[in-house]
């Protein structure tokens, strides 16, 4: 086989020749057919001797690919011809005994070539329906009368350059490719695919699953094995009005008999239309002579309107020890050991998103970074797939900050333990092995309103150094049928990665308990509830629900959470801590009796309230916050939450 090099010059030399022998056999048909055919015959021979060799000419091999016809190649050589060699204008108008013809036309070749065959110029046949050739007919004039082109793609094939359309460039973008080999999970994939691609032929693929990172680097991995070039499919253009769909469509499976080529087709963050389902199997349908690889579309959760003629694949990130040896390597040389285990416990990347998070932890440097700056980078990350789904909390509390019972805090720690030590429980002790199912840490947070459910949430996510989010019910819930499940969905989903803590706040208006059936509404939130029962079971990472009425709470959600943590209302001595730590320390305060104030049965959001209206009050007076101001501050405080002031004036 010759190399590229080689190729090229036999492949112009050939292409001269193909062009010479054109233009004898005009000259002879200009004199009629008077002349001498030895040369004609010469050159014909000389072409067919050169057509042998591997690999065959461009013209040839695309020829073979469109299963041209001798007559059919020799009206593509026709167009090609005539973009190649300008000096042949006069020899057409002169071959069509016209002097404003100077380009060759369908009458022309019909009349100048043997074996004529009327059916190529049908829209069915090779040349028109893969747009080989262009026929720009206008007005009256007949379609065998119009200027006949070669499409410009197919010039630059037959000179040797093989480069995608560049009507296709807006829309294929360059894939990013992974560092090879995968993590082996991964790789396994990858070849399963390549393997199956090659023994059956079978071009689409539905890659399925909630990291686009993991399946972006199993689509490259698959291409690389199958030998094709990946390239990513904007969704936008398979949208678009069926006459620039069907070119778009129409281009891109010539493409794919031109150029080993994959693609990838991102319909991550949306529910395939029934337009794009039609659009992404015309892309992937087989053909016998078609070069390309495989069409892979990436979905969250697989499409059933794909999935009879998609090869459907499940990917999930690399597994935890996967993830902890990548984490290993990218961390800081003998300090990565402890840090890469809580890393790999906490998160859930691609090791691809690993090594993006390692570049953001160097700043640019190229040093290896320290665990702690993985951390942050990693929280950081995740940040940006739930803010616009939930409320970021700035998590400034800490476990001196809260007063709860003993029993309480216990639980808060227990808790906190469990999130810290997964890796170590999971992977090296084997209990993820036995079950891949409630590995997440959930936790029930049930008391009255202002009890310190939130805070407690916020000491949480302070001290595991990670973000927390408020579910807002508002945007949750819908009266729409399924859109209440697809919102829930999509906050699961981006939190999968890791870096966040979910507060379900007043968590009893999503997981309450499941009704008695009466109407198709019923059902439908039933059917809801079942989802949000699975999802916290499967789900990986640390969940709070906060409700004011544990009763509220369907007790099938109770036996699946690890942790149920009671709020009391606050007693006397509870209530004495809370005063004792509810001004900061440069704030000024004179004489306050927190014994007196203790007496005061309000919850410690209602504390806080009451001192920060004081220490408003004595910063518009310039003076030190007293009882007198709390008292007063009090009193408004009482009033706007409807409750009398006798406990007040008796301070």
């Amino acid at each position: 086989m010759m190399d590229v090099g080689a190729w090229r010059a036999h492949n112009d030399a050939w292409l001269a020749t193909a062009v010479h022998w054109l233009r004898l056999r005009l000259e002879v048909f200009i004199a009629g057919g008077q002349g001498d055919g030895t040369e004609l015959d010469a050159l014909a021979e000389r072409l067919r001797e050169a057509e042998t060799s591997e690999p065959p000419p461009a013209l040839v091999l695309l020829s073979q690919a469109f299963g041209l016809s001798v007559f059919e190649r020799h009206v593509l050589l026709l167009g090609v011809a005539s973009a190649l060699d300008t000096g042949m204008a006069h020899l057409f108008a002169r071959a069509q005994d016209n002097p404003s013809q100077p380009h060759p036309t369908f009458a022309l070749a019909l009349a100048l070539f043997d074996a004529p065959e009327w059916e190529a110029l049908s829209v069915t046949r090779p040349l028109r329906y893969w747009r080989l050739i262009e026929l720009s007919a206008h007005g009256a004039v007949p379609v065998t009368l119009a200027p006949l082109r070669a499409d410009e793609r197919i010039v630059h094939f037959a000179k040797g350059l093989n480069t995608i359309d560049e009507r296709l460039l807006p829309v294929l973008v360059p894939a990013s490719m992974p560092a090879l080999p995968l993590p082996a999970s991964q790789q396994d994939i990858a070849d399963m695919i390549a393997q199956r691609h090659a023994a059956t032929g079978r071009v689409l693929v539905q890659l399925a699953g909630p990291n686009r990172s993991s399946k972006a680097s199993v689509a490259a991995a698959a291409a690389t094995a199958e030998g094709c070039q990946l390239r990513g499919l904007l969704p936008e253009a398979l949208s678009q009005p069926p006459a620039e769909a069907e070119t778009f469509v129409r281009l891109f499976q010539r493409e794919r008999r031109l150029l080993p080529l994959a693609l990838l087709v991102d319909l991550h963050d949306t529910d395939p239309t029934p337009l794009q389902i039609a659009t992404v199997t015309r892309l992937a349908s087989s053909e016998a002579d078609a070069i390309g690889g495989s069409v892979f579309v990436s979905v969250r959760e697989a499409s059933r309107a794909l999935s009879a003629d998609a090869l459907l694949v499940d990917v999930t990130t690399p597994t935890a020890e996967e993830q902890h040896d990548r984490w290993a390597e990218v961390a800081v040389p003998g300090r990565g050991c402890d840090g890469a285990a809580r890393l790999a416990a906490q998160f859930d990347f691609d090791t691809a998103e690993i090594d993006r998070i390692a570049d953001l932890a160097s700043a640019g440097h190229g040093a290896p970074p320290a665990c702690t700056a993985l951390w942050r980078a990693s929280v950081a990350f995740a940040r940006p797939r739930l803010n616009g789904l939930a409320q970021r909390i700035d998590a400034r509390a800490t476990w001196k900050d809260i007063v709860l019972p003993p029993d309480a805090i216990r639980l808060l720690q227990h808790l906190a333990e469990q999130v810290r030590y997964r890796h170590q429980v999971h992977e090296r002790w084997g209990w993820r092995a036995r079950s891949a199912r409630g590995l997440g840490v959930t936790a029930l947070f049930a008391g009255e309103s202002g009890t310190g459910k939130t805070m407690a949430a916020e000491v949480l996510a302070a001290d595991l150094q990670l973000d927390l989010y408020r579910i807002d019910l508002s945007s949750i819930v819908s009266k729409y049928i399924g859109e209440t499940e697809k919102n829930l969905r999509e906050v699961f989903d981006a939190a999968e990665h890791g870096g966040a803590l979910l507060l379900f706040d007043e968590a009893d208006a999503l997981f309450g308990k499941r009704s008695e059936v009466k109407d198709s509404h019923d059902r439908y939130a039933n059917i809801e509830t079942s989802y949000l029962l699975q999802r916290l079971e499967s789900f990986d990472g640390l969940a709070i629900l906060a409700t004011n009425l544990r009763s509220n709470v369907d007790a099938a959600f109770v036996r699946r959470l690890r942790f149920i943590v009671p709020f009391p209302f606050p007693g006397q001595a509870e209530r004495r801590a809370m005063w004792a730590r509810a001004f900061p320390a440069a704030t000024p305060v004179r004489d306050i009796d927190v014994d007196r104030l203790a007496r005061l049965t309000v919850t410690g959001a209602a504390i806080h309230g009451i001192a920060l209206t004081a220490a408003f009050m004595a910063a518009a007076r310039d003076q030190a916050v007293d009882m007198a101001l709390i008292r007063e501050a009090a009193r408004l405080e009482m009033r706007k939450r409807e409750q009398p002031t006798n406990e007040v004036e008796a301070l």
